[in-house]
């Protein structure tokens, strides 16, 4: 079994809450997994009976009659009357039916479109049933009606969201084992879809190939109601090559009209970004003034939320060492619980004509949470002066006590330079240092 750790414990905070507990992540991250099989065995271990705990599939065709909102909430009810504790879990939700509120249909169910007034859908039955005092209600889902923005404007504050991320650095390496260096390497390459973990490697890149056409894509499509995918399919190209660059809408669409030799607009370029993010593929970091203390500008950097399905878009051919270890401190970060932005602040400094100018000055990212802040400067190697200056610069003209660290892809113990910066191992950052 592959542990979740940290989302078991967040489902068991939330036990009995009085809230739905919704579990969102991208396709194929463990969703059900994690509800039918390790919650699961939680509760047995717990003393709760197999009796007390009703799992319906939606995607068995023995409970299709449960696609019915009512016939659904009908048949929860029943099972759970003369129960004091019951924990119910629905999986793949998405499917129940859309109907018409039967009093304004003689007491027939018609299925409802898109729009509609009048109607009851998942979301109903999902709130009705957690106001039940003997009910603990748990749903997991997929495809395009359980996408981030349409769950969060669905439910509000009215449930508990579990957002699931592929594996991180940390799940994978408790599975994995072996060498840190030897992990590191093969997670940089195929990331940590859980399914893709188990398989060999070839098996892994047509895995993820396959997940955006079958998958992903077609959830977008489907749920934007797109009549063609080029479009996307090349932004999505175009964010796999920019991983970790400042870019925007128009920079985006200046690149693909020169690949594609065809303009598209700014506004069509944030739509189909918004579209990523909302299916859990992509991150944003905005830049923040690190002086300023303030967020600024529309300037972003775009993480895809595992490194093995971004290497998929390049056909793992795209082998940018420090792209791929930057990926990984961010998601690792975020899974970590800080909040992450890109560091950015302003200097001036003297040209080679001794002329005053201004300079933007980056770091990759300025990481809080709580007490503990951090600037971070993620590369492949520091073993070239020039990629050690480059790497440092921005460290130079800051004079606050923030900790400053580099770090990278070597298997070096945390030490100290002359300035007084952190350099540090990536395993040993994302292992150890961050916790």
């Amino acid at each position: 079994m592959i542990n979740r750790d940290r989302y078991l414990q967040q489902l068991i905070q939330s036990k009995n809450n009085g809230f739905p507990k919704v579990i969102t992540g991208i396709r194929r991250c463990g969703k059900s997994y994690l509800l039918k099989e390790i919650y699961y065995q939680y509760l047995t271990g717990q003393g709760i009976s197999d009796e007390q705990i009703l799992l319906i599939e939606l995607d068995d065709d023995r409970n299709l009659k449960y696609r019915n909102p009512i016939e659904l909430g009908r048949y929860v009810r029943s099972y759970c009357a003369q129960k004091d504790d019951c924990y119910v879990f629905i999986d793949e939700v998405q499917l129940i039916d859309t109907i018409f509120n039967p009093i304004y249909t003689d007491g027939k169910y018609v299925p409802a479109t898109r729009g509609d007034a009048h109607t009851i859908s998942f979301v109903d039955v999902v709130l009705g049933l957690s106001r039940e005092k003997n009910i603990d209600l748990y749903i997991t889902g997929s495809n395009s009606r359980m996408l981030s923005s349409d769950i969060i404007t669905e439910f509000r504050d009215k449930a508990t969201n579990i957002a699931l991320a592929p594996l991180s650095f940390e799940e994978y390496y408790r599975y994995a084992g072996g060498s840190q260096t030897d992990a590191l390497y093969d997670y940089m390459q195929f990331g940590g879809m859980p399914l893709a973990v188990l398989k060999d490697p070839e098996e892994k890149q047509s895995y993820l190939k396959g997940l955006f056409e079958t998958t992903y894509f077609r959830d977008i499509i489907e749920h934007n109601h797109l009549m063609k995918s080029e479009a996307l399919d090349e932004l999505c190209n175009i964010l796999s090559t920019c991983t970790g660059d400042l870019i925007n809408s128009e920079k985006i669409a200046n690149t693909y009209q020169s690949r594609r030799h065809e303009k598209i607009d700014k506004a069509t370029v944030k739509r189909y970004i918004d579209f990523f993010a909302d299916a859990f593929l992509i991150r944003e970091a905005r830049r923040y003034d690190v002086k300023g203390r303030n967020e600024i500008g529309a300037l972003r950097k775009y993480y895809f939320a595992d490194t093995g399905l971004r290497n998929a878009r390049l056909n793992f051919v795209y082998p940018d060492e420090g792209q791929l270890l930057e990926t990984i401190v961010y998601n690792e970060l975020i899974y970590n619980g800080y909040a992450v932005n890109v560091g950015t602040y302003e200097s001036i400094e003297k040209d080679e004509n001794g002329k005053s100018v201004r300079r933007t000055n980056e770091i990759d990212f300025y990481a809080l949470k709580n007490q503990r802040m951090y600037y971070i400067q993620v590369c492949a190697d520091l073993s070239q002066e020039a990629t050690r200056m480059r790497e440092i610069k921005p460290y130079l003209s800051l004079s606050d006590q923030i900790q400053k660290i580099v770090v990278i892809n070597r298997p070096i113990r945390e030490t100290r330079d002359e300035n007084g910066f952190t350099i540090i191992g990536a395993a040993d950052f994302l292992l150890r240092f961050i916790k």
